[in-house]
């Protein structure tokens, strides 16, 4: 592969490194207060974009779909929202004994709490034929309960109340996500014709917030971070436990990459909100940052392996007794 198909490939992880760059550079464009002022532009214009697109690309008669596979679905879930969580928070009474940063660590489980990416892990669950019909339900069921999964692990910033949190929630998330269902339901036909590119959309406005988050890290002299703690959370994020048991090969695919995958679209925007006033939210999106380009390279590796197992799988359920 030539440098430039490189380059057209990884451009998302690359932004990633340029806007954190950026940011060192020049904190103070980004910072609150700046002339982008994100204090509007990021925390109500741009998370509102991300999830009207989110609304607008998401296939109603996809989720009726996903409904019928109930232990699929059921599966995915539980180990997504309580087994992971659970899991980690676990890990994390250990790890805090040791000298990892604390916000590393409380970055860790914001991962935990995080649902499914749906572009992602639909990408890789289709690419090897798997059923990638409980990918349609994470969105919605992440705008639900994740941010109470953050708040019962991690708390909220004591300058911002919870009523405050959940009803800029509604208005940034959940207003703009069935606005966009709304305006799918009339223009259907022409997104199918035309198919935008709302990954490409949702991942420009995604890399603005991941700037301006960094931003006010940068400009705090306060805040440090030492490269032991850095690396260590780096290994911990890529140690993923991954099993399935009672399910077809294609259903097997879906929990190995649904239930394991984590969201960065959906996560960075949680975190903007729920942590408004935080002045270590960026180290709390580390671990997020690393977690989520690490499972979409890993899953990526691992394809060819899975296929290879999906085609003797599917041989032998084929295979009269």
């Amino acid at each position: 592969m030539g440098l430039i198909a490189r380059v057209r490939k990884e451009w998302f992880i690359i932004g990633i490194v340029l806007v954190i760059t950026c940011a060192k550079l020049a904190p103070s464009v980004g910072v609150k207060g700046g002339p982008l002022r994100p204090e509007i532009t990021i925390t109500y214009v741009a998370v509102s974009v991300i999830f009207f697109n989110s609304g607008l690309s998401l296939k109603t008669e996809e989720l009726a779909s996903a409904l019928m596979h109930v232990k699929l679905h059921f599966f995915v879930q539980t180990f997504t929202l309580v087994f992971f969580p659970i899991a980690i928070w676990l890990l994390l009474k250990v790890l805090a004994l040791t000298a990892i940063n604390e916000w590393l660590l409380r970055g860790l489980q914001t991962v935990a709490c995080m649902p499914p990416p749906v572009s992602s892990a639909v990408i890789l669950t289709k690419s090897v034929g798997g059923n990638e019909s409980p990918i349609s339900l994470s969105c919605p069921q992440g705008i639900v309960f994740t941010p109470l999964l953050l708040l019962v692990f991690l708390g909220s910033s004591s300058s911002v109340p919870f009523s405050s949190i959940f009803s800029q929630l509604f208005m940034t998330v959940v207003v703009p996500l069935i606005v966009g269902q709304v305006c799918r339901r009339f223009l259907r036909e022409c997104l199918d014709r035309r198919k935008p590119p709302f990954g490409t959309v949702s991942s420009v406005v995604l890399l603005m917030i991941i700037y301006t988050t960094f931003c006010d890290t940068f400009s705090n002299p306060n805040i440090e971070l030492d490269h032991l703690s850095l690396l260590i959370v780096i290994f911990i994020s890529e140690c993923c436990f991954q099993k399935s048991s009672g399910f077809t090969a294609a259903d097997s695919v879906a929990i190995m990459f649904c239930a394991t995958h984590k969201s960065l679209t959906l996560g960075i925007p949680m975190l903007k909100i729920v942590f408004e006033g935080y002045e270590h939210l960026s180290l709390i999106s580390v671990p997020l940052l690393i977690y989520h380009p690490a499972q979409i390279l890993l899953g990526s590796i691992l394809l060819p392996s899975i296929k290879t197992w999906m085609s003797g799988r599917q041989k032998v359920a084929r295979t009269p007794i």
